[in-house]
């Protein structure tokens, strides 16, 4: 028995509670977590703007020590310091073995619709996106697991999982931001700081930070941003004054609503690139004319999971934190229980602070 945050139905509270999670079986690893981040998208997940499987466990950035390995399981043993990837590639389906894109594999998150847990009374629990790091432990598939270099502090580690890794790729392989190349980025909570930390790696300026709350304004500084605006009717205006009248060479929207999306296309030069991060529900529509996609010439793209390979991306984000030019807790806005996950999930909805990080273990932090 371990405990977790459980998710007995779409809009309910979750419930920190012991749950029964069996060993491992053939292919799959058990996890004792260290760290795990509140990620908005286990906030959609809970509200049913993504669809979850109930009862279930949320979370799915963690990071952690292997405990135990099931059958079948080569290169994973007990001891090994991991990070929980969510949507880890088949290597098989038409995107990963034919297109060479496994952020859009077909087969990432099968397990999510697959028991892995009882709760107390007997009953079936899900993993919310295939990892269910909400909890003291988690049981997932060998592939859903990544070797954690040395020299990254296992709970920080935590925010590789997405946050990192989505900021990282939104901006080196969705957009492809230059060197010199001017960048808006929209929201600044947990992969908003990821993102603006990216595009100083990649060298952009001016690099804008946009929200709705002034109190994140030394957040963004720190995490690279040379401009801070306050979310308003006049912002794309704003941009473009910063920006030689242009606009962005690339803006990147990491909130999931079709007024933001909208005015980060707005806030675009002609020519430039707008990425679409945030996760917004079916309601949030985005509206162009045939004539403004003609005479603008700009690109607007979707991004999922920051178009990474997770393998291929975690020891590059790993190398630049261990060189100090990527600052993992400078993301953690707040270190908290899993009983105060609700109050993250209200403070997101608030638009209060950057990543909430649930610390479970700390014993290699």
């Amino acid at each position: 028995m371990v405990r977790a945050a459980v998710l007995s139905a779409v809009g309910a509270p979750l419930e920190v509670t012991e749950i029964d999670l069996p060993e491992p079986g053939p292919g799959q690893v058990r996890i004792r977590l260290a760290a795990a981040g509140v990620c908005h998208s286990d906030l959609s997940l809970s509200n049913g703007t993504l669809r979850q499987p109930v009862p279930a466990v949320l979370g799915h950035e963690g990071a952690g020590t292997i405990v135990s390995v099931g059958e079948g399981v080569s290169g994973h043993a007990p001891g090994d310091r991991v990070v929980v990837n969510w949507a880890p590639s088949c290597g098989e389906c038409h995107f990963c073995g034919v297109l060479s894109e496994p952020w859009l594999c077909m087969n990432a998150n099968d397990a999510t619709t697959v028991p892995y847990a009882r709760t107390k009374g007997g009953e079936d629990l899900y993993p919310g996106l295939s990892s269910a790091v909400f909890a003291e432990e988690t049981v997932v598939s060998a592939r859903a697991v990544l070797p954690l270099p040395e020299g990254v502090p296992l709970t920080d580690a935590a925010l590789l999982g997405c946050a990192a890794l989505t900021g990282y790729g939104a901006v080196h392989h969705s957009a492809r931001v230059r060197k010199g190349e001017s960048v808006a980025v929209f929201g600044v909570g947990g992969v908003g700081l990821a993102t603006l930390q990216s595009a100083r790696l990649a060298g952009a300026g001016p690099v804008v930070a946009v929200d709705v709350s002034p109190e994140k304004e030394e957040l963004a500084r720190e995490a690279g941003a040379t401009e801070y605006l306050i979310a308003s009717e006049t912002t794309a205006k704003e941009i473009r004054k910063l920006t030689g009248g242009f606009g962005a060479d690339v803006a990147i929207e990491c909130v999931g609503r079709g007024e933001t999306i909208r005015t980060a296309w707005n806030s675009t030069r002609r020519g430039g690139r707008t990425t679409v991060v945030g996760i917004g529900g079916k309601e949030q529509q985005v509206q162009l004319s045939a004539l403004e996609i003609f005479h603008f010439a700009r690109t607007l793209t979707g991004c999922v999971y920051g178009n990474c390979d997770p393998a291929r991306d975690l020891p590059v984000l790993a190398e630049h934190v261990r060189a100090g030019r990527l600052d993992l807790g400078a993301l953690v806005t707040e270190r908290i229980g899993l009983e105060d996950i609700p109050a993250a999930f209200d403070a997101m909805l608030a638009g209060r602070g950057g990543r909430a990080l649930v610390v479970l273990d700390d014993r290699d932090a």
